[in-house]
C-alpha cells in the first residue's frame, strides 16, 4: 500500500465510524502502520492531533443533527460523551454555544470539514537526502516508554531531554566517546493496539558493551535508510524537516518509510546555532 492511499484510506475509516468507538490501532491499521507512527505523520501534515481532528469532526456534525431538531442528550450518547454536561461544555467551547441554541433558527454554528488527501504543486524546495545501506549496529541507551494518546508525547519527549540532560544520563552516554554522536530513536513497530511506544536517548557503542544499571544495549538491524541532513537551530529546524519529509519527499517517492524506527542524530555543537548540523534516519523500503 503506498503513502498516499493508505493515508486517504484511514481518514475514511475515521469518517465512517465518527459515531462509533474508534482506537487509534484501528484506524493506523487502515494505513498499515503503528499508531504511533500514524499519529506523528497525521500531526506533522496537518498540524493537528488526531483526536483533535475527530473532536471536530463529530462536534460539526452535532451541530447539524441538533439544529436538524436532533435531541441534546441523543447527539451526546451518540458521539461517545458520558453525559449532556461533558458534552455541552465541548460543543460550546467549538461552536461558543450551548447546544440548546443550536436548536434555534439562525443559529451560527462552525464547521470542520472533512479531511482528504490532495498531490499539490508547490515551489519545488531543496532536501538534501540520500540512501544508505547499512548493516546492523548497537546502540548504548536509556528508554522511556511514550503515550500515543492525542499528541502528548511532543511535550513528554523534550521532556526526557531535558531530565536526561540533568540526571548526568547525557554524559554517562558520551564519557570516553570522543566525537560521538547521540541519537533520539523512536521504535515505533508495534502494530497491534499498543498504547505507548518506546524512545531512547543513546549513542552507538560496541555490540559487548555492558550497560550502567537504567540502561540498555539495543541492536539496530541492518536496513535501508534515507537519511536526510538538517541544518538549522533545533527544535525549528528539525520539525520543519520532518513537515518535508512527509508532504514532500515520501508523497512523490519510490521510498516508502518501514514504519519500525527512525532516528535523529545530533553531533555535538551548539543546537541553536543557525549552522547547527543533524540528521533523521528513516528505515525505507521501495514502494
Amino acid at each position: 500500500m503506498d503513502w498516499i492511499s493508505g493515508i486517504q484510506r484511514a481518514l475514511n475509516y475515521i469518517e465512517e465510524h465518527l459515531a462509533d468507538e474508534l482506537e487509534v490501532s484501528e484506524i493506523a491499521a487502515q494505513a498499515a502502520c503503528s499508531g504511533y507512527y500514524f499519529q506523528r505523520i497525521f500531526g506533522i501534515l496537518c498540524g493537528i492531533t488526531l483526536g483533535e481532528y475527530i473532536r471536530f469532526r463529530r462536534l460539526t456534525l452535532a451541530g447539524s443533527e441538533l439544529a436538524d431538531g436532533a435531541r441534546v442528550i441523543d447527539v451526546a450518547l451518540k458521539y461517545g460523551y458520558d453525559s449532556p454536561e461533558s458534552f455541552s461544555r465541548a460543543f460550546q467551547r467549538f461552536h461558543g454555544i450551548p447546544p440548546s441554541d443550536a436548536r434555534k433558527r439562525e443559529a451560527r454554528l462552525r464547521t470542520f470539514s472533512r479531511l482528504t488527501v490532495q498531490i499539490t504543486l508547490k515551489g519545488g524546495n531543496l532536501m538534501d537526502y540520500k540512501i544508505v545501506e547499512r548493516e546492523e549496529f548497537c546502540v548504548l541507551e536509556k528508554v522511556e516508554p511514550q503515550s500515543i494518546h492525542d499528541g502528548t508525547n511532543m511535550n513528554t519527549i523534550p521532556a526526557f531531554w531535558d531530565c536526561c540532560k540533568a540526571d548526568g544520563t547525557i554524559r554517562t552516554l558520551l564519557a570516553g566517546r570522543e566525537g560521538a554522536r547521540l541519537y533520539g530513536t523512536c521504535y515505533g513497530d508495534t502494530l497491534g493496539s499498543a498504547k505507548t511506544f518506546d524512545y531512547g536517548i543513546g549513542t552507538e557503542c560496541a555490540a559487548d558493551t555492558i550497560p550502567p544499571e537504567g540502561f540498555r544495549v539495543k541492536t539496530i538491524p541492518a536496513r535501508t535508510w534515507a537519511v536526510f541532513s538538517c541544518t538549522g537551530a533545533m527544535p525549528l529546524a528539525i520539525q520543519r524537516l520532518w513537515h518535508q519529509i512527509c508532504s514532500e519527499f515520501f508523497t512523490t517517492s519510490d521510498w516508502q518509510p518501514t514504519y519500525e524506527f527512525d532516528i535523529e542524530v545530533y553531533p555535538a555543537g551548539d543546537m541553536l546555532s543557525p549552522d547547527y548540523h543533524s540528521e533523521i534516519w528513516v528505515a525505507v523500503k521501495r514502494s
